[in-house]
């Protein structure tokens, strides 16, 4: 082994390997990223966009937990948007068009300027394990390994990934890398649970071949919003998208070539994701539907290069060409690199601790597209939770098999990211897993204007969370006191409040501010006039006000229903649990716990197919195991 130890060695550059050995460095770990190519860290691989519906949440709960996914979108992002913004703040999203080659410079950057990160390039074919069993290092394709007590997998698509264009397919990790193999076998000599799934992207089109005066133009939000309390405005010019659509001479060239696309033709075996499909699924999918919406989106300021958003494919590249010109603006379109689908492995994510640590490797921990999931965005926030959890097995704040005590877990009540874990560990996966607000049961309080307040105080007590951070997020909770004070104290009643332009049913009664700013039909100009001092508040910290106010009938409920779920999950399953001696339990439940090792009995409940008869055995099980171990208890019931 090399005579450098590193605490924690994170396998991949790619969105999860970046946010796991920022987090694990932070947290003091001496951590080393390894990665085939420095120039590829941070690539944007598929679409260059960041955020959206449920996934613009994740990435402002990165960015609370002091990750880089945000600031990076910040200062590349050529297109903001807020998503849904004409509904409840509970679903809206924020999103980025992001310039690929400014946000991969601004992910290196900021690796760069965290210290005790060391970069270094390499190909890691295997792991090396110590007598106990236990992770010991990292095998490199050189023959070296590299000592650490602790790595965090983050292979993406790599794993015995296979790229497929019609007729055609060849070994690759991506367009232009080799696949990981050995890693793959690894994996395989493990014992871990592997199965293929599969993911796809659309042709690059040469915006220089574009009739753009033919196409609906769509231009960001002004000003635009930034993922990051860190960023105090954007500062990278802003660019349009356009819009055009798929017709039916479109649809009638992919029907005439259906039995050439891998996806139809069973050269490949793989999954694909549902909430993300090809152009060849809408259109079988949705037979009736006579055209399809294309978001052109430019891939930088300085590059021609357009990416078609909702043509994934992986037809052959001709009649990739001719499909595309059956399309308004893109008639006379030249292609620069055609769209593809990748097949590659992944693992069970129900093999792993809810930290996601391996269950049966104690040391190694999987994030990303290797756990099933989808998008830069879901990749990041394991990432971060791998690597955090990572560093804490190394410096011993977390019990040597990684399992979830002493680890950082966030449960479903306070986070997406919360969600997007217990989905996976509990659940596990049938396709590329993609994060919606629509997954959370408590979205009206998961919101995006408050992941700060959710997570940022917890992540400082972790130590992941830097002092600028901790510096913002103090100033911020003292302005929303102050504000949310203010806003109880003021108000009126309805006479004086018409007279001010407000208009509300005239019972007497007096209105605060803070029930003003929920009310639906009042003119927000008007409010903003009557009360100046509301327009004077810094935008984020009015924004939650706002969501405050219009979800106050509700939220009460919803704490509510938290403290109910966290008594469940209060109820803690042991690790080694044999679920063929609890009685009462079907052959059937017993063969769903056993696969899927819930935590606690709330994770249970979550278990695809389990019952309430079961969950009801299972309980009385563990109440009747605890009262044995407890002397007090069995003196008490001699008694």
């Amino acid at each position: 082994m090399t005579d450098r130890r590193f605490d924690v060695v994170v396998i991949g550059g790619g969105h999860a390997g970046c946010e796991a050995a920022a987090a694990a460095a932070r947290m003091g770990a001496r951590t080393l990223l390894l990665t085939h190519r420095r120039e590829t860290i941070g690539a944007m691989s598929c679409n260059p966009a960041v955020g959206g519906i449920g996934k613009g949440h994740l990435v402002r709960e990165i960015d609370a937990l002091d990750g880089l996914m945000g600031r990076a979108a910040d200062r590349a992002g050529i297109q903001f948007r807020v998503l849904n913004r004409s509904k409840g703040p509970a679903v809206r999203g924020p999103r980025a068009q992001a310039d690929r080659k400014l946000y991969a410079r601004a992910m290196q950057d900021l690796l760069a300027e965290t210290p005790g990160l060391s970069i270094r390039e390499g190909a890691a074919e295997g792991l090396a394990i110590d007598r106990a069993g236990r992770l010991a290092g990292v095998e490199l394709a050189s023959g070296e390994t590299i000592a650490c007590a602790a790595a965090v997998l983050t292979a993406g698509t790599f794993l015995r990934g296979v790229i497929h264009c019609g007729e055609r397919q060849w070994p690759a990790g991506r367009a232009g890398d080799a696949p990981a193999v050995g890693l793959a076998l690894a994996l395989e000599r493990l014992g871990l649970p592997l199965g293929r799934l599969k993911t796809g992207t659309p042709a690059r089109l040469d915006g220089r071949t574009i009739d753009w005066a033919a196409l609906e133009p769509q231009s960001g939000d002004d000003p635009p919003e930034p993922f990051s309390v860190l960023t105090g405005r954007i500062t990278t010019p802003q660019l349009r998208c356009f819009i055009t659509h798929t017709t039916p001479e479109t649809h009638a060239l992919i029907r005439a070539n259906l039995h050439r696309a891998p996806i139809y033709s069973g050269q490949i075996s793989g999954t694909g994701p549902r909430y993300c499909p090809s152009i060849e699924d809408k259109v079988v999918r949705f037979a009736d539907r006579q055209r399809h919406q294309v978001f052109l989106e430019p891939e930088g300021l300085d590059d021609v290069t357009v990416y078609p958003n909702g043509l994934s494919t992986s037809l052959p590249e001709a009649v990739q060409e001719a499909m595309l010109r059956s399309i308004p603006g893109l008639e006379r379109v030249g292609i620069l690199r055609p769209g593809y689908a990748i097949e590659y492995d992944h693992v069970d994510p129900r093999a792993l601790h809810r930290t996601l640590a391996v269950r049966s490797l104690p040391g190694l921990f999987l994030a990303g597209q290797v756990n099933g999931t989808t998008g830069y965005e879901e990749a990041g926030a394991q990432g971060l939770v791998a690597g955090i959890n990572a560093a804490l097995l190394a410096g011993g704040r977390l019990g040597p098999e990684g399992g979830s005590s002493g680890g950082f877990v966030p449960d479903r009540a306070e986070s997406y990211i919360g969600v997007l874990v217990d989905d996976l560990v509990t659940q596990g996966v049938t396709e590329p897993y993609r994060m919606f607000t629509a997954r959370a049961e408590y979205r009206l309080l998961l919101r995006a204007d408050n992941a700060d307040l959710r997570l940022t105080g917890r992540g400082a007590t972790l130590g992941c969370v830097g002092a600028e951070r901790q510096r913002f997020h103090a100033a911020k909770l003292a302005a929303l006191d102050e504000a949310r004070a203010r806003a109880a104290a003021a108000g009126d009643a309805p006479e004086a409040l018409a007279r001010l332009g407000l208009f509300v049913n005239r019972d007497g009664r007096r209105r605060g501010v803070l029930e003003l700013l929920g009310h639906p039909a009042l003119d927000r100009g008007a409010l903003l006039a009557a009360f100046p001092w509301l327009g004077a508040l810094r935008p984020d910290v009015l924004a939650v006000l706002e969501a405050e106010s219009l979800y106050a009938g509700y939220l009460a409920r919803q704490e509510e229903d938290i403290r109910s779920y966290r008594q469940e999950e209060a109820l803690g399953l042991p690790a080694e649990l044999d679920y063929a001696r609890v009685a009462g339990l079907s052959e059937e439940m017993r063969q769903r716990l056993a696969r899927a090792r819930p935590a606690t009995l709330g994770a249970a409940g979550r278990v695809p197919g389990v019952t309430p008869a079961a969950l009801t055995a299972l309980l009385g099980h563990v109440r009747r195991g605890s009262r044995s171990r407890d002397p007090a208890a069995n003196a008490d019931a001699a008694a």
